[in-house]
C-alpha cells in the first residue's frame, strides 16, 4: 500500500514560507479590585480568644456585606487558634492563645473601595492588604489584545514578503506562544498592594482613602506561518 508523503515543514522555491511572531501590549483600566482582611485576637485562655475572634470576624463580615452589590465576592480563607508557650521551670505552660481569620473580598465599585478599606482598617486588631487590581478572566480586553497580535503578525509577514517583491498567498499555521513548546512570555508581576491596620488613633469615623486604580497591561503573542508567491530576486 502506498501512503501520502508527509507535508514538508518548510517551503519550496515555488511556495516559500515566512514565519513571524505577532505581539500586542495594551493597557486597560482595571475592572475589579481584591482586598485581603486579617482579623486577630489574643486571650489568656482559649475561650476568651475564640469569643473575641468570633466577634471581630462578625464585625468585619457585617461591614463588608453592608456595601451590598458593590461587593461581588466574599470568602473566608483560613482560621487558626494557636497556643503561645512559655518556659516554666523545667516544663512549659500556655501563656496565651492567638486566633486569626482571613477574609478576601472582590469589588467592582471603586468608589466604595476606598471607604470600605479605611473602615476595615479602623476595626480592632484588623489588618487590610491590597488592593490588587485586575481584569476579569472573560474581559473583552484579552480578545482585543489577541486580535491586535494577529494583525501585527499579518502586517509583519506582508512586509517581509514585500521586501522580496512577493505577496502573501495563504496562512499555514497560527498558534499561541507555548502551543509549540516555545518559551512563554514572562507574565507581569502582580499588581502592587498595601497593608493597613492597627487600632484607631482618634474617635470618630476614619476618612475614606483616596485610591487611584492601577491600569492593567495585557500581553498577547502568536506565531504565524504563511506561504507566499515566488520572490523577485
Amino acid at each position: 500500500m502506498s501512503t501520502d508523503a508527509p507535508t514538508a515543514p518548510y517551503g519550496t522555491p515555488e511556495t516559500p514560507r515566512v514565519a513571524v511572531r505577532g505581539e500586542a501590549r495594551l493597557e486597560f483600566d482595571p475592572e475589579i479590585a481584591r482586598i485581603g482582611v486579617s482579623v486577630r485576637a489574643r486571650g489568656t485562655d482559649r475561650r476568651t480568644a475564640l469569643e473575641d475572634l468570633t466577634r471581630r470576624n462578625n464585625e468585619a463580615l457585617t461591614l463588608i456585606k453592608s456595601y451590598g452589590d458593590a461587593v461581588e465576592k466574599l470568602e473566608t480563607g483560613s482560621f487558626s487558634i494557636n497556643p503561645e508557650l512559655t518556659r516554666h521551670g523545667r516544663g512549659e505552660r500556655i501563656r496565651a492563645y492567638h486566633g486569626r481569620v482571613t477574609i478576601s473580598a472582590e469589588l467592582a465599585d471603586f468608589t466604595a473601595l476606598g471607604e470600605l478599606t479605611t473602615r476595615l482598617a479602623d476595626l480592632e486588631l484588623t489588618t487590610v492588604d491590597g488592593p490588587w487590581w485586575a481584569l476579569r478572566r472573560d474581559s473583552p480586553a484579552h480578545g482585543q489584545a489577541r486580535r491586535q497580535a494577529v494583525r501585527e503578525a499579518v502586517q509583519r509577514a506582508r512586509e517581509y514578503a514585500g521586501a522580496l517583491g512577493a505577496n502573501l498567498a495563504a496562512l499555514v499555521e497560527l498558534a499561541d506562544i507555548g502551543a509549540e513548546n516555545a518559551a512563554p512570555y514572562a507574565p507581569r508581576a502582580a499588581s502592587y498592594g498595601m497593608s493597613y491596620g492597627g487600632p484607631p488613633e482618634a474617635a470618630g469615623a476614619a476618612p475614606a482613602l483616596d485610591l487611584e486604580p492601577q491600569r492593567q497591561t495585557v500581553y498577547a503573542q502568536v506565531n504565524a506561518r504563511f506561504t507566499m508567491t515566488p520572490p523577485v530576486l
